[in-house]
């Protein structure tokens, strides 16, 4: 009986010490805000829209222990698909690493061992808001810890595939939700 006290003590506190430090992953931006329009810069340029098409500023803190790697996702789950937009997604960002300037993607300005992954644009890196016209959408750009140092994807790896690999290694993640309008 002492055993399985004592075990089950130690099971959880391992998983109040995980919550713990999963509650005090943060992501925060000079670029975006949580709630807030989107400014044209981060708006695509093409299928009527026309902005900057730069990826944000984004910097995190706090990120659990066993953190080995992050990735980034930029997701619009009210794009009239039935399965929403991906906008950007990118992998195998080290961990010591805990920001990403403006503009990073596509300027060669990503971690050295980072992989953006083609968006539902069709191209590799960043693209940027564009609803259809009357529409507000919300854009959720999410940094996740990864409890694996990277993650082994095919080329040409589909969102869904590198979501899978994402979700199945993510210790913790953090979020900014932003809108667009047109």
């Amino acid at each position: 009986m002492l055993k399985k006290n004592v075990a089950t003590g130690v099971i959880m506190a391992l998983l109040t010490a995980t919550t713990a430090s999963a509650a005090d992953f943060k992501l925060s931006s000079t670029s975006i805000a949580e709630g807030q329009q989107l400014t044209s810069n981060f708006v695509f340029k093409g299928f009527g829209c026309e902005g900057g098409n730069q990826s944000p500023q984004l910097s995190w803190s706090g990120a659990p222990a066993g953190t080995k790697s992050f990735a980034i996702t930029a997701y619009d789950p009210d794009a009239p698909t039935g399965s929403g937009w991906w906008h950007w997604t990118v992998v195998n960002i080290h961990a010591a690493q805990t920001s990403l300037e403006l503009g990073a993607s596509g300027d060669k300005k990503l971690p050295a061992g980072a992989l953006e992954i083609r968006n539902d644009y069709g191209v590799a890196g960043f693209g940027g808001a564009c609803p259809p016209p009357g529409e507000v959408h919300r854009y959720i750009f999410t940094v996740h810890a990864l409890g694996t140092e990277h993650l082994d994807l095919p080329d040409n790896a589909s969102n869904a595939l590198a979501g899978f690999m994402i979700g199945a290694n993510t210790l913790a993640t953090a979020k900014i939700t932003a809108v667009y309008n047109r």
